[in-house]
């Protein structure tokens, strides 16, 4: 009797242990996977890979053949590599990613805490996939492998590539975690991988800019810039307007639109919208992605906060846009029409002739915008930013005068956005048409006045006039700021996303005051984005012992709040 009562005692007891906690794998075990023929660089749809590393947070195996065929110098080699892989995934990657996106699907669909992640000879350029198939019972979808894991290509294994390419796929499997499956929403696939792009410089992966994925996204962009942002074909192009775009969606919002836009039951650029509404920013996706297409073929922080990038390896980054040539002799028309789809970039560049420049636009069919964002470049070096209205209409004409002497070019920019949500693999075109003409100059014709958002003329070059101009609106600027370089004190907490606010300026002066080493852009403008956001982390991580150390805290945070505002008014009385 007591036999009995102590094995039925065991076998609960056995009952409530997980099965993953029964059958954990050991360092050689053989297993079988599915693998996607798409990606398997012999296009298998299952192969044989066995254990080699059994980390904290995952289970790391190889495809056995490609394993097997090492020799032992090379097996040796790559053990090393893994080990270092291992302990980068564990100590930096895992925890970043998770704790700014949140978590993957934990114990999961096989009821273990640890993630697989499969090396196996992928085709050229692909770094990895994920395969949500997985997060399925096999009844439900014959190729799940009913784990929580990721594939990543064996052609990258010792390259610093391979790091930026595990952060990436490690956020699509939180994103099935936090989207799929606490919502049952499925992300639309531009976001989901500009999400998991943008990982790579979340880590600081992209810092050394040379061989980096940020730079092999940059020549991606650079061989297609009107690639469509939200039309996904699996092509190096969308991923590289996806990076591209994200990068400056990040510097200006900040990650917080990333993750709130990942939390959420909406999808795609109605995520986006209501991430950007939650954090209280007055813009929205349409006008983001208008100030981004402006932004890349100006990208001069001194000229605008609004058209730059901020991330130092993308300062000198510029698309060169399709140039039209108008002959210099005479009357003259050129006429085009264009395709493009919803959300990609256009560039049009009108360069020669002289006299008065008319340029009429018109989309063909649907109205497919209402606006058309053009930009002058000016002989003497100004650059200004236009807008042409259709007001209701599917067009209307820009009229430039002194083209070819005072105007030495014009860029429209045209951007279909008809669409925002449901985007597949193959979007439908949307036709626009331009004509250009230059003709004697004429005042029959009102030209639009663009504002002028930059006046880079030395002043030893300016007409009495203009230094007056010049100097009254200096005047005006400076007693705006009230005392601002030295005598304004901060009353408020500061904080990211701050819009045209007069202690923000305070604070920008102030930090502009302390040197390069605090403020080296030494912008104001009072917008609070990412240039004074690391601004004030660099003052708090200099006074940390007034500042940080109360709070508990060793690393600046970029918010303002006491101890800071205190620093920074104590500081100013003197």
């Amino acid at each position: 009797m007591p036999k009995k009562i102590i094995f039925t005692i065991s076998f609960l007891f056995l009952l409530s242990v997980s099965p993953a906690a029964l059958a954990q794998p050991i360092i050689g075990n053989i297993e079988s996977f599915n693998v996607q023929p798409s990606y398997d660089l012999s296009g298998r749809s299952e192969i044989e890979a066995v254990l080699v590393k059994n980390s904290l947070s995952a289970y790391w195996y190889v495809e056995k053949e490609w394993w097997n065929g090492l020799s032992t110098a090379e097996r040796t080699e790559a053990d090393q590599t893994f080990e270092s892989l291992l302990s980068e995934f564990e100590v930096n990657i895992y925890p970043t990613i998770t704790s700014t996106f949140g978590s993957e699907w934990s114990p999961g669909i096989d009821d273990d805490t640890k993630i697989t992640i499969l090396f196996h000879p992928m085709k050229q350029n692909s770094g990895g996939y994920n395969n949500s198939a997985d997060g399925y019972p096999k009844l439900q979808l014959p190729e799940s492998n009913e784990r929580e894991m990721f594939y990543l290509n064996t052609d990258y294994i010792g390259k610093d590539l391979m790091k930026s390419f595990l952060a990436h796929e490690l956020v699509h499997l939180v994103t099935f975690n936090q989207k799929e499956k606490t919502y049952g929403a499925t992300e639309d696939v531009w976001l989901n991988e500009a999400r998991a792009e943008y990982a790579s410089t979340l880590m600081g992966y992209d810092d050394n800019y040379e061989g980096s994925n940020l730079q092999n996204r940059v020549n991606y962009f650079l061989s297609k810039p009107s690639d469509p942002l939200t039309e996904w074909r699996e092509r190096s192009e969308d991923y590289g307007v996806a990076n591209l775009f994200i990068q400056y969606l990040v510097d200006h919002y900040g990650i917080g639109i990333l993750v709130d836009s990942l939390q959420m039951r909406k999808t795609g650029i109605e995520s986006i919208n209501a991430a950007l509404l939650k954090r209280g920013f007055d813009e929205d996706f349409p006008q983001i992605f208008k100030d981004w297409t402006v932004a890349v073929i100006i990208n001069d922080c001194d000229i605008s906060e609004k058209y730059c990038y901020f991330n130092e390896n993308l300062k000198d980054f510029r698309i060169t846009p399709l140039v039209n040539y108008i002959p210099f002799v005479g009357e003259s028309t050129l006429s085009v029409t264009n395709s493009t789809k919803d959300w990609a970039g256009n560039w049009h560049r009108f360069v020669g002739g002289e006299g008065t420049l008319g340029v009429d636009f018109s989309w063909v069919g649907a109205v497919a915008s209402s606006e058309l964002p053009y930009l002058l470049h000016y002989s003497d070096g100004r650059i200004a930013l236009g807008e042409l209205l259709f007001n209701g209409s599917q067009g209307g004409k820009i009229t430039i005068p002194d083209f070819g002497s005072e105007v030495s070019s014009l860029t429209i920019i045209p951007t279909a956005k008809i669409k925002i949500s449901g985007f597949g693999n193959l979007e439908p075109s949307r036709t626009f048409f331009w004509s250009a003409s230059t003709i004697e100059k004429s005042g029959e014709e009102e030209p639009v006045i663009p504002n002028i958002i930059s006046l880079p003329k030395p002043l030893s070059e300016m007409s009495s006039s203009e230094k007056n101009q010049i100097a009254g609106q200096l005047e005006e600027f400076l007693a705006s700021l009230q005392g601002t370089s030295g005598e304004c004190t901060i009353n408020q907490d500061l904080y990211f996303g701050m819009d045209d606010n007069e202690q923000v300026r305070c604070l920008q002066e102030f930090l502009k005051s302390r040197g390069q080493d605090i403020y080296p852009e030494g912008l104001v403008t009072g917008n609070f984005y990412t240039l004074t956001e690391q601004a004030v982390t660099r003052f708090q991580n200099k006074y940390a012992s007034e500042i940080l150390s109360p709070w508990g805290l060793t690393q600046g945070t970029g918010f303002v709040g006491s101890t800071t505002r205190a620093k920074i008014n104590e500081l100013l009385s003197l």
